[in-house]
């Protein structure tokens, strides 16, 4: 009798120490688990359970490797993941730039945290001094962090605004042209020397410098606005600023003039003429005559869908504005684009020349002919 009893205790005894063990396990399982979770976040769903415990464990081991950055003081580095590219490749190639200390870790996160199928193609600018996991993230993103924006000469605000929506730029247009209009109101003379130079109730047109920029993504309008008038003065220096004075023009007036100047050449070469033409015209006491300022003083047309109605009509040239130089002398009030390094130049140093009149050749070459007397320029009309 006493040997069924012994059997019964000790099959107890097992039982017990097999529920230890399940009770232990099943704490150390949830104990990895909450490990995991707060060092590495939750786990991917479709993961099995032994799969996703031999994960935890290896990236437990491993943990410094992912969650410190291999160089505090790394810079930023491109790094392209090519379409198609197997994580195994693209971990590999992280280890072989020295961007991650370890390949295999970076690999066995990727796939507990299901990142490893979402992997952009594109290019990346990664540093050593993000983390691995840091890294695993930022490659689930193929927008890059700055974009290239460029103005072109000529432009007026309106076309620069117009220009954002696919920049990849996150500010809009219309912020853009509220500060443009109206800088004084939220602009700093300490912060923007420019605008002590200007009319106090001017506008940016003709400041806004026509450039290629690089530029973070998510750039401010105002700091989107102070690199281009930074710009702007870095280009237009003090030799170009004393040809203006020498010319008897202020800042403003130079740049109004370059930006006509901008808008009637096709060519760089011709501009310092076309800028004597318009200063003989001053000089003169003669209206300037030019059409620009009637097509900026137009504004949009919504028939050729264009800033710059072309051509124009009669009545067009009779548009009650001050913009328009057939009916006003002088200078118009302000710039009517933003002018390109060669257009400001040209009004520094002009060409001397006795030349008062101007007309687009005959020959579809962009060049013009010029002209000291009115006989002359309606000679070289086209017939």
């Amino acid at each position: 009798m006493k040997k069924p009893a012994l059997l019964s205790a000790f099959a107890t005894t097992v039982l017990i120490l097999l529920c230890l063990i399940l009770i232990v396990s099943v704490w150390i399982t949830i104990d990895l688990q909450n490990r995991a979770e707060r060092s590495f976040g939750p786990s991917s769903p479709r993961l099995a359970l032994f799969q996703r415990l031999s994960l935890i464990t290896r990236l437990l081991l491993v943990e410094d490797d992912l969650t410190e950055p291999l160089h505090p003081t790394g810079a930023l580095q491109a790094f392209t993941i090519e379409p198609g590219e197997s994580p195994f490749s693209v971990t590999d190639r992280l280890e072989s730039a020295r961007l991650i200390a370890n390949g295999a870790a970076l690999r066995d996160y990727l796939v507990y945290s299901g990142l490893d199928t979402t992997l952009q193609a594109g290019e990346f600018q990664l540093s050593p001094k993000m983390t691995a996991v840091q890294i695993a993230w930022a490659m689930q993103d193929a927008t890059p962090s700055e974009v290239n924006f460029r103005i072109l000469p000529g432009w007026r605000m309106e076309e620069i605004a117009a220009a954002l929506p696919t920049s990849g730029l996150e500010f809009s247009q219309r912020s853009l042209l509220d500060i443009a209009n109206q800088p004084a109101e939220y602009l700093s003379p300490e912060t923007t020397p420019l605008l002590s130079q200007l009319p106090p109730t001017a506008s940016l047109e003709g400041f806004l410098f026509p450039d290629s920029y690089r530029l973070p993504r998510v750039i401010s309008v105002s700091a989107f606005i102070k690199t281009l008038l930074d710009d702007f003065m870095l280009k237009v220096d003090r030799q170009m600023q004393d040809g203006y004075q020498r010319q008897g023009l202020s800042l403003y007036q130079a740049v109004t003039l370059a930006s006509i100047i901008q808008r009637e050449a096709v060519l760089e070469e011709e501009m310092p003429m076309i800028a004597s033409v318009f200063y003989n015209r001053l000089n003169n006491g003669m209206s300037l005559d030019t059409d620009p300022t009637v097509q900026y003083a137009l504004g949009y047309d919504l028939l050729q869908k264009t800033w710059w109605k072309n051509p124009l009509s009669l009545d067009d040239l009779k548009v009650n504005s001050s913009y328009n130089t057939y009916l006003n002398p002088g200078l118009p009030p302000g710039p009517i684009s933003n002018p390109g390094l060669s257009a400001l130049k040209a009004v520094a140093f002009p060409a001397q020349t006795g030349y008062f009149y101007f007309r687009m050749a005959c020959d579809n070459s962009g060049r013009h002919n010029f002209a000291v007397t009115f006989e002359q320029h309606q000679q070289n009309a086209c017939p």
